[in-house]
């Protein structure tokens, strides 16, 4: 499957009920030969109605950190989410909704076979790092999975909640960059 018909299947999706109640999937934004893959949980409101990840204020956060190491959405990095519609009331996915949405992760990854993969928040490393990942205690760290470099980091909208964690969040972003340096060949 190629990135046109990877994106206008998953546009047309209706393997769960979110998709009863969405204005737009929210597919991902980035370039697709990305060495660095950010992965949230699902979209918001404004990703809904925009029908792009992270617009709103964790977006311009998650902007400015992204800034801040070289990167940018449009020239060197994608992103995603786990589901691809927006939960009612901005809710965790249920594990149905995470399950009948992965295929698309899953292609999407293939496509791009990153060298780094970011977990914005809980939901996204507990699905894609280990289940029982901490954002708390062990972000920042690199856990390598398949010859592939694996991060959980805050949730931006988190960070919006509990601004104390913004040191540690970009601390992570900085060790990031240094990993960039260290394995990847095109990003810069």
């Amino acid at each position: 499957m190629d990135w046109e018909t990877l994106k206008t299947d998953c546009l047309a999706c209706q393997r769960c009920p979110l998709h009863t109640t969405r204005h737009n999937v929210v597919f991902g934004q980035g370039v697709e030969n990305a060495e660095v893959l950010f992965v949230g949980e699902g979209p918001g409101q404004s990703e809904d109605e925009q029908g792009l990840p992270f617009v709103g204020r964790s977006g311009q956060l998650l902007d400015k950190y992204l800034f801040a190491i070289d990167l940018d959405r449009a020239s060197n990095c994608y992103i995603a989410n786990i589901v691809k519609c927006r939960p009612p009331q901005n809710r965790d996915p249920l594990p149905a909704e995470s399950e009948a949405c992965m295929p698309w992760l899953r292609e999407q990854f293939r496509l791009l076979r990153p060298k780094i993969v970011v977990c914005l928040g809980r939901i996204a490393a507990q699905r894609m790092i280990r289940a029982d990942f901490s954002v708390t205690k062990e972000h920042g760290t690199f856990i390598e999975k398949n010859g592939i470099l694996f991060m959980g980091t805050f949730h931006p909208a988190a960070l919006l909640r509990q601004p104390q964690n913004k040191p540690e969040a970009f601390g992570d972003f900085v060790a990031l960059r240094d990993k960039i340096h260290e394995v990847c060949e095109h990003t810069y």
